[in-house]
């Protein structure tokens, strides 16, 4: 008599095991309702782990009487679609990380954890018709109640539980009174897509023709795949086109996917998304909590919500009716995990418009090289924004060489001077340096001890607000130092540049001013930042003083003055995308300058002013320097003329690493049949960080298909490999950084 076969549930687990594991379906189960991707518990060791359903078969290499089986499936059905999945297992396969950890990343973190599913309508609060005649100065003797309803008024929609949260986190008794005063009305947030004829709130802007050139070539292929980079100057439109495509995507009864690579940017483009469109708008970023990102990401998965606006983790998100996918600033380096699962969100987010069939828009004014590659082999179609939209013209850039010159904190005198001019027509300054903190050095003008980080090959810099040595590599903190540790007696002094020291500069050079600093020190608390831009845009502050989170995106009509500080530092790098990444940085810093009526001026303090990659840059545009760029990558051989995968490892001595490297080169020798360049292995340029030893191996090949055939191979075998486990190792395919 033939007896049926035991089925197998082979799945993926949250571990760092390149493998599937194999458990016996639950008895009683109806299969043929059971999908791939549904949430499993599963016994793992001495404990239970989350499981995700990869197949169903008959077959397991293991004896049957050693499996163990599913505890509990925890989902009706899969909470991700078949193209979902298979996005994920080719993330997992290009990337060569484990498929469960993989997927694991694509489920919010409650999800992950195996909690029950729910989703809870959030609550949105507007003004009520009394609340719209009111004036707020009524409510002067309850400073919060005024707060929160200045909130409401100087807002054009509606502010949900998630808005307010982000804005302050004590708003909940504020609303509640002006709720039970009349002035304001709270409802829930609507559970089903809207009428496509009520989606717009405003009406949208005219567009000049190459704006409307571009969202015409878009329209023409909603529901067919295509790369669109839209390449627009800093100020061209870039938003007005994405808004007038979306309109049209949502008038479909589809979804749209927005990523921006920093949480500064999110803030502002929400609020031009909700001023425009009447339809729910979904956000998901590490500032949220957990419970507000399980919020969207179910929304979006149930068809609840149109449009969801994320940083590079909203980019697996599952839609219920997908229609488009926009990166916005495509060229930063923020799209690219550099941690764990080491993925780029730009090249994700090509391959799901093509399993879903649907267009991307990558919109940069400083397009990466790899993507104006792409539009050169006609992978990508280019739609070009040459001009800055309504009257705003494009500053004058111009090298300031500081040769020789008195500075003073990294400011010039004939900066300073044109920093009065444009003060005097009440006109706003904006000055760039990529370096918080006050001094990144501290040295003793006695015997030369500098502060060092006793876990990293890095300096330690000075906070003289928080009166601390801070370590920016691996967080280590002490007090700051009064006196030298080595001689005893010498007088230490600060070496070198930062935000905070500049900051103090400015107070004195400019005392009737008003300054603000702009990073991630001055605004860690919830609500700074918000409140900051809304002092800069409402003309209470004259001088901005900030690092990168200023350099893309902001909209500052009444800047009329940027001047870059300190060019020359990213001059002179060992990492062949130095001179790109500084290229765009200049660009899109250039950016903020004379964006409205005004006509606006870029200053580039330097001691290099006959720099080929400056002056190509600022007589030619950054096309030419990208042409220019290009030809010198692949006459070196270099990417996008090649491909690179770089292996990490660390350790907390040098002896382990070295064994590893040993066993792994007659891997290498192995199986390397191809083309495959082996570079190193060599210390990583910051050869010590946070107490472990650091060191790389490159793999580079001219073609793609070569090197992903030697990492299949190798990256199981390393696994296994004794040596293995006494080190950490990673690998990082497509590296945008070779530190």
């Amino acid at each position: 008599m033939m007896t049926t076969p035991p089925m197998i549930f082979k799945v993926a687990l949250p571990v760092p095991l390149y493998r599937l594991f194999d458990y016996l379906a639950p008895e009683g189960v109806n299969l043929d309702m059971i999908k791939p991707g549904v949430r499993l518990e599963v016994p793992f060791g001495k404990g239970k782990k989350t499981a995700f359903l990869i197949e169903i078969s008959t077959h397991s290499d293991l004896s049957i009487d050693k499996l163990k089986p599913v505890l509990r499936i925890l989902d009706d059905k899969s909470l991700l679609s078949a193209k979902e999945l298979r996005l994920l297992q080719w993330a997992s396969h290009y990337y060569h990380h484990p498929l469960g950890e993989v997927i694991s990343t694509a489920f919010p973190t409650a999800l992950r954890q195996g909690k029950a599913l729910a989703v809870k309508a959030e609550k949105r609060y507007t003004l009520t018709e009394l609340g719209q005649t009111t004036d707020s100065n009524t409510l002067k003797r309850s400073p919060k109640q005024q707060s929160v309803f200045d909130k409401f008024q100087s807002s054009a929609h509606y502010l949900s539980d998630t808005d307010l949260s982000a804005w302050n986190n004590n708003w909940r008794t504020a609303v509640n009174e002006l709720i039970t005063k009349g002035l304001i009305k709270a409802e829930l947030t609507e559970t089903k897509p809207s009428n496509p004829k009520a989606i717009i709130r405003n009406t949208p802007l005219t567009c000049n023709p190459q704006q409307q050139q571009a969202i015409d070539r878009v329209y023409n292929s909603l529901g067919q795949f295509g790369v669109f980079l839209l390449e627009g100057v800093t100020g061209s439109g870039k938003t007005e086109v994405y808004l007038q495509i979306i309109q049209a995507v949502l008038e479909r009864g589809q979804q749209v996917l927005i990523l921006v690579p920093e949480i500064t940017l999110t803030p502002q483009l929400e609020e031009r998304f909700k001023q425009r469109f009447a339809v729910s708008i979904a956000l998901s970023h590490s500032k949220l909590t957990d419970k507000q990102r399980q919020i969207s990401w179910l929304q979006m998965q149930q068809g609840a919500c149109s449009i969801m606006l994320g940083t590079r983790s909203a980019l697996f998100t599952p839609l219920k009716k997908p229609g488009l996918i926009i990166l916005d600033e495509e060229h930063d380096t923020s799209f690219k995990q550099q941690e764990g699962f080491r993925f780029s969100a730009r090249d994700i987010a090509v391959v799901r418009a093509k399993l879903l069939h649907i267009p991307v828009i990558l919109g940069s004014a400083t397009p990466s090289l790899e993507s104006l590659y792409n539009v050169e082999k006609q992978r990508y179609q280019l739609l070009h924004l040459p001009e800055r939209a309504g009257s705003a013209i494009a500053p004058h850039v111009y090298l300031m060489d500081i040769r020789n010159k008195r500075i003073q904190d990294g400011l010039s005198e004939a900066l300073v001077t044109e920093m009065h001019k444009t003060l005097a027509k009440k006109e706003q300054v904006l000055l760039f340096l990529n370096r918080r903190g006050f001094a990144p050095t501290l040295i003793c003008h006695s015997c030369g001890w500098v502060a060092r980080c006793q876990r990293c090959d890095a300096n330690m810099v000075i906070h003289y607000d928080d009166a601390q040595l801070k370590c920016h590599h691996c967080g280590q903190e002490h007090t700051l130092l009064r006196q030298c540790p080595a001689c005893k007696t010498g007088e230490l002094t600060p070496l070198g540049l930062g935000t905070e020291r500049v900051e103090k500069t400015l107070a004195n050079l400019f005392k009737d001013k008003i300054s603000v600093r702009l990073d991630r020190d001055s605004t860690q608390r919830k609500g700074t930042l918000e409140n900051y831009l809304n002092q800069i845009n409402s003309g209470q502050v004259d001088i901005i003083l900030g690092t990168q989170m200023l350099a893309k995106g902001h909209h500052f009509p009444n800047v009329t003055l940027v001047a870059i500080l300190d060019v020359d530092s990213g001059l002179f790098s060992i990492d062949f995308h130095a001179a790109e990444k500084l290229a765009q940085m200049i660009v899109q810093v250039s950016g903020r300058a004379g964006r409205a009526e005004k006509p606006g001026q870029v200053i580039l303090q330097t001691r290099q002013p006959e720099h080929p990659l400056l002056v190509t840059l600022i007589k030619q545009g950054y096309r030419q320097f990208a042409a220019t760029a290009l030809q010198e990558r692949k006459t070196a051989a270099l990417p996008p003329f090649s491909y690179q995968a770089l292996l990490r490892v660390q350790a907390v001595d040098t002896d382990k690493p070295q064994q590893f490297f040993e066993a792994l080169t007659g891997l290498i020798a192995k199986h390397n049949h191809g083309l495959t360049q082996i570079l190193g292995p060599v210390s990583a340029p910051m050869a010590k960080r946070a107490g472990l030893y650091r060191f790389q191996l490159l793999f580079q090949n001219p073609k793609r298909q070569e090197l992903h055939a030697l990492l299949d191979t190798l990256i199981p075998a390393i696994s296994l490999l004794k040596q293995a486990k006494k080190i950490r190792w990673s690998l990082d395919v497509d590296p945008v950084d070779l530190y």
